[in-house]
């Protein structure tokens, strides 16, 4: 295939078709914008789709989406409106209950530990077994990577390295069947995905400035949050 004809990289995110017209959606007789990868990316469907034939995997997108459908009330009712009746928490609970798993892994920031005891309680008196493990676990410096002072948070002080691969291994060595990120910083939480062994879903994520909420900022973007959009400054260490 030349390089003109090759299928355009998905710019989902930028598709402004109606929600009732999107072939994504509807299926047949929608329609898409261009490079859309419903239309035009039949090879690479046919790669994923066919990764559905392991059982294993298919065992756990069939309970996803069973999962997904129960996050709503009402479903039988016409017109159906949106009625959602689950939280997040409630949710990776009843997946881990439908796919059999007994021992859970959850891995924290330690600026969520209040938190993180509150979700292991709560998942205990479900009937799990929970296996945490803390951001800084292991106690490791900060000089082992070559950070030096002005590289840290608190300057002139011992100061713990934020350890997600210790964590990974602590939840593998454990035999987690399903695992749980809560408040890992970005990049932390990659290399935690990176290691880990069983599947993993995430909690929360990291948010200093907005309480752990990312979406504030993306919501606000039009107007207290403005500065987000156009070119982005070099970063600093500051």
């Amino acid at each position: 295939m030349s390089q003109q004809q090759e299928p355009k990289h998905p710019a989902c995110a930028a598709c402004k078709i109606p929600s009732h017209k999107r072939v994504c959606l509807v299926g047949e007789g929608g329609v898409g914008i261009e490079g859309c990868p419903s239309l035009h990316q039949a090879e690479a469907l046919a790669v994923a789709n066919a990764k559905y034939e392991d059982p294993e995997l298919a065992e756990f997108a069939r309970q996803a989406s069973i999962q997904e459908a129960t996050a709503y009330g009402n479903r039988h009712a016409r017109p159906f409106v949106l009625s959602p009746c689950k939280s997040r928490i409630q949710e990776i609970w009843e997946f881990a209950q439908r796919m059999g798993y007994k021992k859970l892994g959850l891995a924290f920031c330690v600026g969520l530990r209040r938190e993180a005891a509150t979700v292991a309680q709560i998942l205990e008196d479900k009937g799990f077994e929970v296996v945490s493990a803390a951001c800084k676990a292991g106690a490791t410096p900060k000089e082992m990577l070559g950070l030096r002072e002005q590289d840290k948070i608190k300057q002139g002080s011992f100061e713990t390295l934020c350890n997600p691969v210790f964590q990974a291994e602590l939840l593998n060595q454990a035999g987690c069947e399903f695992n749980i990120a809560l408040g890992l910083c970005v990049g932390h939480d990659s290399m935690f995905f990176m290691n880990v062994k069983a599947p993993s879903t995430v909690l929360a994520v990291k948010d200093r400035l907005l309480g752990h909420n990312p979406l504030a900022a993306i919501y606000l973007s039009d107007h207290y949050y403005s500065r987000l959009k156009g070119p982005a400054p070099e970063p600093t260490d500051d």
